[in-house]
């Protein structure tokens, strides 16, 4: 379409004829490709990177940043040593003005703490590589460079009350001693919260211990570049990934009778197209017959396992009498996925990583949940996972919000369900604590980077808080955020969402939901709810974590939903001294379908479809919470739970529930502590 943009982006190509002529599209979208490095989309930092590495276009920084490194790397090589710095911070008074500057450099091989800092500086810079390049030099300093804004001068000024020393960097023990006797640092670092008695209070020393680790990134010491990094981004790290199986490298022998190579294809063409590797097992006969006499056919599976050496066994239906003969012969101990829960499996063996997959209107194989929870639990605790599909409670006769899978189990084609099974049988993670981190991966990287901006932890919440001193004792309870803040618009992102695949409960057609306003959004906060009621809640639960070796980790044990009420009683959830949500009181009106306690939705459309949020007012507009639950790990919901969760690993119980394992859309609490009302979205 316009032929400068055409001459700056690719010179000498015709553009006109991207769509007729195959190597000129070739050209456009290779050009495409590597500028947003894979990406779908280009933001401006990519064009500008791009163009500027490869025509050297600089801005002054850049050229000023460009003459700095060019006295470093003095043969040109477009890349330095640690030598090559080390001999231009001695020599040269510009180049460790600019690089160390406050350190005396004349004296960098002799002074222990001159070459500490060079130490640290290299390694922030490079990440530990042996050589750094340009890029590197020049990422590093323009994030650190100290802007001249009030942001960056109050980050600047706490730092050094915090540095007492002028040493250029803080040990532990510094921080530590600043929190507990500096006031105005222990606002800025952690607002809203009294660090002064934290020798006395372990929730409150292991929250600052926890800060110096988040800051530190690892090192013993944080130096300025770190400090300000930290506080200019969302402040707490992205949650780690699930750890990557790689399928390609992975074998997965199918027991072929029961699996419906022929009659029911699916589920083995998505194993195989997920990349695994596949073997089926086709010389055995289909055991149709009850009392069918499996041990004469092991041999041909033993055969299939020799020579094919899986990594894991797959059955399914009927198939799931070769597994159980295989386990009571002892001839196969490792990670075994069973659809369908045989009549025949009457116990686990011990130390096996099992998954059983049952639907609860499985027609072949019948069984309840309480029956499929006896037979997992005979089994290796911590190594055994059941993936149950189970009814809601009736809405009305004969209407549920949910349905179980029936024999074919269908919910395992969709959502990746599947191959995240056999992934979480194959991670070093319990298969429980796999498919519960991949529940994010069910949402939009639009959404997922709004909530990591926002926070994932009722205390970094607090940054953002409006009330005198960030301690939410204020009479109104409510701040409203401005429509041009940073604030309002990732809560926006998030509130329109939607999710990666199709949701269960489409009540908004996408054309219809994009036509929905936020209004006013009004940040909630309540200081007395939080001190009294969240922070036990999140204390508690972070230390039964603990006794049960697990890591408790913000944005895969926490979460953000949304809540659907009058406003009448959203105004008593925002300004009740004591808790807001009352689980047992609030979702009686939804207890039958999952269970006792309050129901919150992943996707604000559901919501607002629901008509949760009661009748519009007189302009049209209506409210609803958006949330930030403290989850821990959920189970699936029982319409006949009522407030008591099953055991996990005794004596501990699972924290919440949920509509569906594999990717869930509602979520219940039953705790007062486990849910923090944030904000309160008024749209129309």
């Amino acid at each position: 379409r316009n032929s400068s943009v055409s001459i700056f982006v690719l010179p000498g190509v015709d553009s006109s004829k991207l769509l007729t002529d195959p190597d000129v599209f070739d050209a456009v979208d290779s050009s495409f490709e590597t500028i947003g490095a894979g990406k779908q989309r280009l933001y401006f930092a990519d064009f500008a990177s791009y163009f500027h590495r490869e025509r050297g276009e600089k801005t002054p920084k850049s050229r000023n940043l460009s003459n700095i490194f060019d006295l470093i790397d003095r043969d040109g090589f477009g890349s330095i040593s640690k030598l090559d710095l080390v001999s231009a911070l001695q020599r040269d008074s510009s180049v460790s003005d600019f690089v160390l500057p406050g350190v005396d450099c004349s004296s960098l091989m002799s002074d222990q703490k001159s070459f500490d800092a060079l130490e640290d500086l290299w390694m922030s810079i490079t990440g530990g590589k042996s050589r750094m390049s340009f890029s590197d030099f020049e990422t590093h300093f323009r994030s650190c460079a100290i802007e001249k804004t009030p942001k960056s001068r109050r980050c600047r000024d706490i730092f050094d009350r915090i540095d007492v020393d002028g040493q250029g960097c803080i040990s532990k023990l510094k921080f530590l001693t600043a929190m507990q006797h500096l006031p105005e640092v222990d606002e800025f670092i952690l607002p809203g919260t009294d660090s002064s008695q934290m020798m006395n209070n372990e929730w409150s020393f292991d929250a600052v211990d926890a800060m110096f680790d988040t800051i530190a990134a690892g090192k013993k010491r944080i130096n300025y570049c770190d400090f300000e990094r930290y506080f200019k981004s969302t402040g707490i790290p992205k949650p780690a990934p699930s750890p990557v199986v790689d399928r390609s490298r992975k074998r997965v022998l199918i027991i072929g009778p029961g699996f419906g190579r022929e009659m029911n294809p699916r589920q083995g063409y998505i194993i195989q197209q997920c990349g695994y590797q596949v073997h089926w097992v086709s010389n055995i006969p289909n055991p149709e017959m009850p009392n069918f006499p499996v041990d004469p056919y092991l041999g041909n599976v033993m055969s299939e396992i020799e020579r094919f050496k899986p990594d894991a066994i797959a059955c399914a239906s009927k198939g799931g009498v070769y597994v159980v003969g295989l386990w009571r012969k002892g001839l196969w101990k490792g990670p075994t996925l069973m659809i369908n829960a045989h009549p025949a499996c009457q116990q686990l063996p011990q130390g096996v990583r099992v998954v059983l997959a049952h639907g609860a209107n499985d027609e072949v194989y019948p069984a309840s949940r309480e029956e499929l929870e006896a037979l997992v639990e005979t089994g290796t605790p911590g190594l055994c996972y059941l993936y149950y599909t189970a009814n809601s409670g009736q809405v009305s006769p004969g209407l549920y919000t949910r349905e179980g899978d029936m024999h074919n189990m269908e919910s395992l084609l969709l959502r990746d369900t599947l191959p995240r099974l056999l992934d979480g049988l194959l991670s070093p993670l319990s298969a429980e604590e796999h498919i519960v981190r991949t529940w994010r991966d069910r949402l939009s990287e639009a959404r997922l980077s709004s909530e990591l901006w926002l926070g994932y932890t009722p205390q970094r919440l607090r940054r953002l808080w409006a009330s005198t001193g960030h301690h939410g004792r204020d009479h109104s309870k409510t701040f409203e955020v401005s429509r041009d803040s940073e604030e309002f618009e990732h809560i926006v992102t998030v509130f329109k969402a939607m999710p990666r695949e199709t949701p269960a409960y489409l009540l908004y057609p996408p054309q219809e939901w994009d036509r929905i306003s936020v209004l006013r959004i009004e940040r909630v906060e309540n200081g007395f709810q939080d001190e009294n009621c969240v922070r036990p809640y999140y204390e508690s639960l972070r230390k039964s974590f603990q006794e049960q070796s697990q890591d408790f980790e913000p944005g895969v044990h926490t979460c953000w939903a949304f809540h659907g009420a009058e406003r009448s009683s959203i105004d008593s959830i925002v300004t009740n001294q004591v808790v807001g949500f009352q689980p047992l009181a609030t979702g009686s009106r939804n207890s039958s379908v999952w269970g006792s306690g309050a129901y919150f939705a992943r996707d604000a459309q559901y919501v607002a479809g629901s008509h949760f949020c009661g009748q519009p007012a007189a302009d049209g507009t209506r409210q609803m919470l958006m949330c930030l639950l403290i989850m821990g790990m959920p189970c699936l919901g029982d319409p006949e739970q009522r407030g008591v969760l099953p055991f996990r690993q005794k004596p501990h119980r699972y924290n919440s529930s949920v509509d569906f394992l594999s990717s869930p859309e509602v979520f219940i609490v039953q705790h007062s502590g486990a849910a923090v009302p944030a904000y309160v979205i008024t749209f129309r």
